[in-house]
């Protein structure tokens, strides 16, 4: 059955039409699924009971399930959700500050995943070790959003109303207004772009002003390195923004740890990003993990400050956040302030992540391969 939220606005106006309703009930229903954040067909109090009923039995309205949530000493907060499937996926919360995204302090930011699992293989990550399950669809990651804002909205009203644990379960709903994301991150388990019609319809849906009301420019997609779809993306007419996962500025060294990288070397992902900034005209930033001994020496420096000068691109160095059951380590503090400031003398914008949720595995796809490996022991 279809999920009431994988529908766009014209697409639920065509229903209801069908269904004899008049216009206005479009934007009701919309209302009560992205600016109150119905979890029920019955919290929509304003409709019919018929038309609820016929929605009831034409579409369903899942919501994802928590399992764990871990809060970090930093209030960075992981999210492990089950899926109607049993399958399981995280989000993370992530409160910004200057160094990551230059928002005031009170912006909060979504990274978002897009597959069960991950097909690529980055040898440093915890998303794919267990291989690729599935795509997840738009309603899925649509969800990801208005769950982490219900729990927002249930841990106000037990601060703010004091009560019991059993009301504070169906928290009153709560408004556009008091929105908690404001920056989406399509930086979570899976590759985006390999997920590229059911993520697009996505974020279409959470940047609409009848929707999400969340802004493209508002909304970062990254990628390992798909330069086909990179292509695509930018003949797209919503301004996203574009990140590359790019961890090694030569092919030896992205190889050695992105397999994606023989199938699509940097000179051609190069051509893809050029081609990217002709058409949206907008700073693309790459993602840089430093791990010790692969790609932290200081002769890395040159050949990343060249392939960032030549894309007008702004570089963000992330520490390793280390992975149970993989050989990779991060580098000591002193190493990567030593090559943030060799790419600053090199002229190139470059900011070195003040590292957010190490105390709650935060690095993609940790939190899920754990549980399921409890699971599976018990």
């Amino acid at each position: 059955m279809t999920d009431i939220k994988s529908l766009n606005r014209t697409e639920l106006e065509a229903h209801l039409k069908a269904w004899g309703e008049p216009a206005y009930r479009a934007g009701q229903v919309l209302d009560w699924l992205y600016k109150r954040r119905a979890a029920s067909w019955d919290a929509m109090t304003n409709l019919p009971k018929p038309l609820r009923a016929k929605l009831a039995e034409s579409f369903s309205l899942r919501v994802l399930e928590l399992v764990r949530k871990q809060g970090a000493r930093d209030t960075t907060q992981k999210f492990l959700w089950r899926l109607g499937d049993g399958a399981l996926i995280e989000s993370v919360l992530i409160p910004a500050n200057p160094a990551l995204f230059g928002e005031a302090s009170d912006r909060h930011t979504l990274c978002v995943s897009t597959q069960v699992g991950c097909a690529y293989g980055c040898k440093f990550c915890a998303s794919g070790l267990d291989g690729w399950k599935r795509n997840l669809g738009p309603e899925e990651i649509v969800e990801q959003v208005l769950a982490v804002e219900r729990w927002n909205a249930n841990e106000q009203s037990r601060v703010e109303s004091r009560e019991s644990i059993a009301e504070a379960q169906s928290p009153r709903p709560s408004t556009l207004d008091s929105r908690l994301i404001n920056n989406l991150v399509i930086m979570g388990m899976g590759e985006p772009l390999a997920n590229y019609d059911n993520l697009l319809k996505a974020l279409r849906l959470l940047n609409a002003p009848w929707g999400g009301g969340i802004g493209a420019r508002k909304i970062t997609i990254s990628t390992s390195g798909l330069a086909p779809q990179i292509r695509k993306l930018a003949l797209e007419p919503e301004q996203f923004r574009l990140a590359l996962s790019l961890h090694g500025a030569t092919d030896e060294v992205r190889a050695r740890i992105m397999p994606v990288n023989r199938k699509h070397p940097l000179v051609e992902l190069t051509g893809a990003l050029e081609a990217y900034q002709r058409r949206k005209d907008q700073l693309i930033t790459f993602e840089y993990i430093l791990i010790a001994g692969v790609n932290d020496g200081l002769d890395q420096t040159r050949p990343l400050a060249a392939l960032a000068s030549r894309l007008n691109a702004k570089v963000n160095l992330i520490p390793y956040n280390t992975v149970e059951g993989l050989p990779w380590t991060r580098p000591t503090e002193t190493v990567c302030e030593g090559f943030l400031a060799a790419l600053e003398n090199l002229g190139v914008t470059a900011t070195l992540r003040r590292e957010k949720g190490g105390d709650i595995d935060a690095a993609c796809g940790q939190l899920r391969l754990k549980t399921e490996r409890e699971l599976k022991a018990s």
